[in-house]
């Protein structure tokens, strides 16, 4: 069953809802034409965040993990996605090697691994698990929960190819973002078929360029089913090169934070919301030496600074300087058993395939869920119940609110398809 949710039933949020139900056939024949003319990410995971006056993507992952997470009941869905999608890419595919993490830190990426796997053989594939580090110089068959096991292998190079040891692939899964730079033995792979693209990996995407091409969806969205596109997009601002250890650099982000309170504030009036506006300060290129921090006021700047450096950050000599991205906060009125929740849509292709909620029972409903002690409960479908429901009272059930999660959620997901078309160092721009 879903998890029972203290949603806001009323209010601005329900008219959103009735909007997008009401306009069903006109958004589905918009996401085909808009999939004519440009190709989805391989798959995705998009943070959402639900304030009950507005609904908005606040993350767009393009190299999700957590697929372990998903409910059996959804596995058919995620197959379904990946047959479609393979047949797409590479119609003769019989071999795919998924290429995880360098960095296996645990039973659950490891878990995600074997999920992940199960979906692509499911879908008709021989599948291999195949690693890039270092340090794995031989092949080791790891035990899981539940009597599985998952082999990590050795990836070898050969000219323009990668693969494991008597496995050839045509295609490629990367489940590794790339944070670290990519590696030579990934680069000029001209005989396969790398998903996604190295230019998706953090060593080259922006979350910055990611909101502007969301404002640009968001905008012509908005325009279709006639709202205003502020309702779905948070708003943002960016700073290069900022270091917090200098004045010059802390009152930079102070001055930008203070321009988008200003903007949030007014329309906060234009809809007359009481909740107080708040900014959250990103690191735009995903870098884990900087903390995510939640600004209500410009001026906590001077306090927080302090904080801005993660402590599970490695410790170096020079202070870090970050690339910024001031994102508006969408505060999340969802709750799962009291714990404050946000809901994460997972799409394949151009599909939804399933979700669940991030609960954190420390965290506010103004901060990030994403930090240790969050915990994971999958959105289960009950009895066909992730069919949209046309007519019923809007809010009331947990279709309606599923298909509106997959709206946005797949509103993200073209955005980042602008984002990799403009991106893409082999695509032809034309200004």
């Amino acid at each position: 069953m879903v998890p029972h949710l203290v949603t806001a039933l009323t209010g601005p949020i329900n008219e959103l809802e009735q909007r997008i139900l009401d306009s069903m056939p006109a958004i589905e024949r918009w996401f085909r034409l808009e999939w004519m003319e440009h190709t989805p990410p391989f798959y995705t995971s998009v943070d959402v965040r639900n304030a009950g006056f507005k609904l908005a993507p606040v993350d767009t992952n393009l190299f999700p993990n957590g697929w372990n997470i998903l409910t059996p009941a959804m596995l058919p869905l995620a197959v379904q996605a990946a047959q479609a999608a393979i047949e797409k890419i590479c119609p003769e595919a019989r071999n795919l090697l998924i290429v995880p993490d360098n960095h296996l830190h645990n039973t659950f990426d490891l878990t995600n691994l074997a999920q992940l796997r199960r979906v692509f053989q499911m879908a008709g594939l021989n599948v291999r698990v195949g690693s890039i580090s270092p340090e794995v110089k031989k092949s080791v068959t790891i035990d899981l929960p539940h009597g599985e096991s998952i082999t990590l292998e050795p990836v070898v190079r050969t000219k323009g190819r990668i693969g494991v040891k008597d496995f050839d692939p045509c295609t490629i899964l990367l489940n590794n973002d790339l944070r670290a730079g990519v590696p030579g033995i990934l680069e000029d792979l001209t005989q396969q078929y790398l998903l996604p693209p190295l230019h998706a990996g953090w060593s080259n995407r922006r979350k910055s360029a990611h909101s502007k091409a969301f404002e640009e969806v968001s905008k012509r969205f908005g325009k279709l089913i006639g709202v205003d596109h502020w309702l779905i997009n948070p708003m943002f601002d960016k700073c290069a090169q900022v270091d917090f250890s200098s004045d010059d650099g802390v009152q930079e982000v102070i001055t930008k934070a203070e321009g988008l309170l200003a903007k949030i504030r007014k329309k906060h009036k234009e809809y007359g919301i009481k909740e107080k506006p708040f900014v959250v300060l990103k690191p735009d290129n995903g870098d884990p030496r900087m903390a995510v921090l939640t600004v209500r006021d410009a001026k906590e700047l001077e306090v927080l600074r302090a904080q801005m450096v993660s402590s599970d950050a490695p410790v170096s000599g020079a202070a870090p300087v970050f690339d910024v991205l001031l994102q508006e906060g969408v505060l999340t009125c969802e709750r799962v058993n009291d714990a404050v929740a946000e809901p994460v849509v997972y799409m394949m292709d151009r599909y939804v395939v399933g979700g669940f909620y991030r609960v954190h029972p420390q965290r506010k409903v103004d901060e990030s869920l994403t930090a240790p002690g969050a915990s994971f409960v999958p959105l289960a479908f009950a009895e066909s119940t992730h069919l949209p429901q046309p007519g019923v009272k809007p809010g009331a059930s947990a279709p309606n609110r599923f298909y509106m999660y997959g709206v946005i959620g797949r509103l993200a997901m073209l955005a980042a398809s602008y984002e990799m078309e403009a991106t893409d160092p082999h695509a032809e721009h034309y200004d």
